[in-house]
C-alpha cells in the first residue's frame, strides 16, 4: 500500500517538475538570430602592447566594439568569438571567446558594454620597440572575423575587420608615440 502510494506520488511529482521546467528549457534553447537582432558598432582595432614577455616586447591584435540591439525586444546571453588571420592566410592565427551580453541583457535600440577581444598570438622582438615592429617591412597585417551565437543556435559571422597598424596602450587607446625607424624583423609567435 505504502509503495503504491509513494510511486503514484513520485510519478505525479516528476510530471509536475517536467511541466514547470520544460518551458524554461525551451526558452533557453530557442536563442535569437544575432545577424538579424544585433549590429557591431563603435569598432576600434589596433595592436595591444602586452609588455615584455620572456624578455621580448610583445604586441597582439585587438578589437573593441559594442553590440547594438536593433530588435524590438531585450536581448541577453550572447556569445562572441574573434578569429584572427594573417592577411591572405586561411590558418587561424589566434582567437578569443567571450560572453558579450550576459543575463542582464540589452534593451531594444541600446548598445552593450564595450567588448574587447585580443588574439593570443602576436609579434615579439628582443631589440625592436613596439612601434618599430609595426613599421617593419616584413610585418604581416591581420584581420579579425567576429562570430556570434545565442542559445543553441549555430555560430554566425557578424563581421570582418582589418586590424589597423597602430599601437594601443593598456587602456586600449591609441599610443601617442611616433613610429621609429624599422630594425630587424619581428618574429611571429608568442
Amino acid at each position: 500500500m505504502y509503495n503504491a502510494r509513494m510511486r503514484k506520488f513520485l510519478k505525479g511529482l516528476a510530471g509536475l517538475i517536467v511541466l514547470v521546467l520544460l518551458p524554461l528549457c525551451v526558452g533557453c534553447a530557442r536563442g535569437r538570430d544575432v545577424q538579424k537582432d544585433l549590429r557591431i558598432v563603435e569598432t576600434r582595432t589596433g595592436w595591444y602592447d602586452v609588455g615584455i614577455v620572456d624578455g621580448k616586447n610583445k604586441i597582439v591584435p585587438s578589437i573593441a566594439f559594442r553590440l547594438h540591439n536593433i530588435s524590438n525586444d531585450e536581448i541577453s546571453r550572447i556569445q562572441v568569438n574573434a578569429i584572427f588571420h594573417q592577411v591572405n592566410e586561411t590558418d587561424v592565427w589566434g582567437e578569443h571567446y567571450a560572453q558579450a551580453i550576459g543575463s542582464d541583457g540589452v534593451a531594444a535600440n541600446e548598445n552593450s558594454q564595450e567588448i574587447v577581444l585580443r588574439g593570443n598570438l602576436g609579434y615579439t622582438s628582443p631589440d625592436q620597440s613596439r612601434a618599430q615592429m609595426l613599421a617593419d617591412h616584413r610585418f604581416v597585417d591581420v584581420k579579425v572575423e567576429i562570430f556570434g551565437k545565442s542559445g543553441s543556435k549555430p555560430w554566425v559571422k557578424m563581421g570582418e575587420f582589418p586590424i589597423e597598424r597602430k599601437l594601443l596602450t593598456m587602456s586600449g587607446a591609441p599610443a601617442s608615440a611616433p613610429a621609429a625607424a624599422p630594425a630587424p624583423s619581428p618574429a611571429p609567435g608568442g
